[in-house]
């Protein structure tokens, strides 16, 4: 067996040239499988934190998905608010430990606009429990004095190259339609958040105050013909929130979190739901996940062109080692040698393959993950293979071992006098 495995060495060594651009077809091949599948995990794991230390997400009766959509990604808009005298009895619930209300329906240039109460700097978390961070400036006061304080995310920021004290102007809803600006009460920029790749990044907050001091002059959805309430007036108002959109809840103990969701879904003022954030992720996963099943397909059948070419490359060499395989066949080789010494060289090639597929992705993860974090958002870990990536690495290399079967069975079947004569 030691001289069978010396003799395929040398034999690979001596067509080091061609069996090397196969080594790198099968290591490049590694590289996407196990890339895609840590990516995959990565990724999954991202999502799955875009909110962090919420029990419960609590809003108007309706889709789970929906209120999550809308309460954590900003994307689409309930069907109905709530109004924020129900959110307070929930909140004095003996479970409930802190609510953070939140209100949307504004944007400013394709950026959503969230009011809330300063709680939600103290209390909403990201990642592994991650507080949210401030690259500069400091959370709105939620007072009448900074009234009309914005706080940025870090892709609104960067995008949008605003920074602290810079002015600007919201826009009713998505800001379609004309004269959906509201001008006459500006806002500056008192804090940009560092980024989370999270929603938050992409999120302009401001207070619940202020949001009901720009819409004092309008009433479903326009302004009001003839009235303008200035900024500064819209101060002596009553801005005291009668509804907002959703909430988010931290329970003392997370082992209630089902007592209180019965409860919210049986509360009598009005009718509300109460999502479990992880639940209804998870979910939101399995609708979008089909993505990323297609890439690992595509991952495959790259790993299957390689395994391939693998198989192509030792046919076509077979003709050209007719004489070297019919010499070790007249010095006493048997025919199972034969077969042996071409299936160790395929395997060989391909676990050398495999192990420098690894070495890429540990390199490419460590050299590319701080940039990505900071403009995308994507945490990847660097970390020993899964288990199932260890299951895609035995796959490659049974695959490996099966492919290079085939140019051993061929040569299994040569003939010493075909090796020894052979055709033109």
């Amino acid at each position: 067996m030691t001289a069978i495995l010396g003799i395929a060495l040398h034999s690979a060594w001596s067509r080091r040239g061609t069996l090397a651009l196969v080594l790198l077809s099968v290591a490049l091949s590694s590289f996407l499988l196990l890339g895609v599948e840590r990516l995959r995990q990565d990724v999954r794991q991202n999502f799955a934190q875009s909110v962090s230390g919420t029990d419960l997400i609590v809003g108007a009766r309706g889709g789970s998905l929906q209120l999550l959509l809308y309460a954590v990604f900003r994307v689409g808009g309930a069907t109905n608010n709530v109004r924020l005298s129900s959110l307070e009895e929930v909140a004095k619930h003996r479970a409930v430990a802190w609510m953070v209300p939140l209100s949307l329906g504004d944007s400013h240039r394709g950026f959503p606009v969230l009011a809330t109460t300063t709680g939600y700097f103290e209390h909403f978390r990201w990642g592994d429990r991650q507080p949210l961070q401030f690259a500069a400036g400091r959370a709105f006061s939620g007072d009448l004095d900074g009234l009309y304080e914005v706080v940025l995310g870090a892709e609104v920021a960067e995008r949008l190259g605003y920074r602290l004290g810079d002015p600007l102007t919201l826009s009713h809803g998505g800001g379609e339609m004309p004269g959906a600006e509201h001008a006459d009460k500006p806002f500056s920029v008192i804090g940009i958040l560092q980024r989370t790749g999270t929603p938050v990044d992409r999120t302009l907050h401001i207070s619940l105050q202020a949001m009901e001091a720009i819409h004092l002059d309008w009433v479903a959805g326009v302004p009001i013909p003839g009235q303008r309430i200035s900024a500064e007036q819209a101060r002596a108002a009553d801005l005291t929130p009668k509804q907002v959109t959703a909430a988010l809840i931290g329970l003392k103990n997370r082992a209630a979190v089902f007592s209180v969701q019965r409860d919210v879904a049986d509360f009598e003022a009005e009718p509300l739901m109460a999502v479990l954030p992880g639940v209804a992720l998870d979910e939101l996963w399995d609708v979008v996940g089909a993505a990323e099943r297609a890439l690992l397909a595509m991952s495959a059948m790259v790993a299957v062109v390689s395994l391939a070419g693998l198989v192509a490359v030792v046919l076509a060499g077979l003709n050209e080692r007719r004489r070297e395989l019919a010499v070790l066949r007249a010095v006493g080789a048997a025919p199972r040698h034969v077969l042996l010494m071409l299936a160790l060289e395929g395997a060989l090639v391909t676990l050398a393959g495999v192990l420098l597929g690894i070495a890429l992705l540990a390199l490419a993860i460590a050299a590319l993950a701080p940039w990505l974090q900071v403009h995308y958002g994507i945490g990847l870990t660097l970390a020993a293979p899964s288990a199932t990536q260890w299951t895609l690495l035995g796959a490659v290399l049974a695959a490996g071992l099966l492919a290079s079967l085939v140019p051993g069975w061929r040569a299994y079947r040569l003939s010493l006098a075909d090796g020894l004569s052979p055709r033109a």
